[in-house]
């Protein structure tokens, strides 16, 4: 399970994240389901549930992720039918300490809470508001803020601008959308914690109703599929722009006693200086989703 896999990383006697590094076999999740035919939302509920599982462990220790997106959920191994999730990229993680007040910039502008774009105290809440963006696009195919650029991206967050559009809705239970509406909530106070979001009626249904609801509801696998198709071709452009701007580097550094420019950019993430409000953020390769 994916609680018992952040004990190992996070031991509780820690005072700050572990950036050990794990092998993971399995494909990424969003790339396991693309794979599939068709999925119900009881299916992918069994996934939220893991991940919520796991956050509600790790925020427990008051540890927040703060760079939660599809790229960064894993499958332990793509081989059995119901594989255990993994998170990874542990690299934005803060550990809280009592009284402390916490501000960054870091993020990935589809994923990041009001909150972070208006660097305001953080917490644990921002990790939730990126658990509403993954279920939206799980749900839909389609990503709730994004733009046209980066800095459309970040003005759709802080105008709070999205809605469920009955066309790539039109599969999905009232539950899921109540659940996505009680996390993307600007307020972080006002936000479902991990440990309510497994007790509220998508996750565990009360009544019979409920579950015959869940049971005949369906995420939009066609849109979906594109979705990550667009996602997987965004990763490998920035990848291979990525290498371009590296071996330019080397060569007009080639000669130079300074530092290998191409060890100190792998060593740390690249920022975009392109667009304004984003120069701001830690990039990172996958960052474009």
């Amino acid at each position: 399970m994916l609680r018992e896999e952040i004990k190992r990383q996070y031991p509780v006697r820690q005072q700050q994240p572990s950036r050990r590094s794990q092998s993971v076999s399995g494909a990424e999740l969003f790339d396991f389901i693309a794979e599939k035919d068709n999925l119900l939302e009881s299916e992918a509920i069994e996934f939220m549930k893991q991940i919520l599982e796991g956050l509600g462990f790790m925020h427990s220790k008051n540890i927040a992720h703060f760079d939660l997106k599809p790229e960064n959920i894993m499958l332990s191994d793509k081989v059995s039918p119901n594989p255990n999730i993994k998170l990874i990229d542990f690299g934005l993680a803060h550990c809280f300490h009592q009284g402390e007040e916490y501000r960054s910039s870091s993020g990935t502008p589809q994923y990041i809470a009001p909150e972070v774009i208006n660097s305001e105290p953080l917490s644990t809440a921002s990790d939730m508001w990126s658990i509403g963006v993954i279920t939206y696009i799980l749900l839909s195919g389609l990503s709730p803020f994004q733009g046209e650029t980066d800095e459309d991206t970040l003005k759709n967050v802080i105008a709070m601008k999205y809605e469920f559009f009955e066309r790539y809705f039109s599969t999905t239970s009232s539950m899921a959308k109540d659940f996505i509406l009680k996390l993307l909530v600007k307020n972080p106070k006002d936000r479902m914690t991990a440990e309510e979001c497994l007790l509220h009626p998508w996750i565990k249904p009360i009544t019979r109703k409920q579950v015959a609801n869940r049971n005949r509801s369906s995420i939009n696998m066609k849109n979906f599929k594109k979705f990550n198709a667009r996602r997987k071709w965004k990763m490998s452009f920035n990848m291979v722009l990525m290498c371009n701007r590296l071996v330019q580097l080397k060569l007009l550094y080639k000669g130079r006693s300074d530092p290998d420019p191409l060890q100190r950019q792998c060593e740390s993430d690249t920022e975009d200086t392109e667009s304004k409000p984003t120069s701001l953020l830690r990039r990172r390769l996958s960052s474009s989703s």
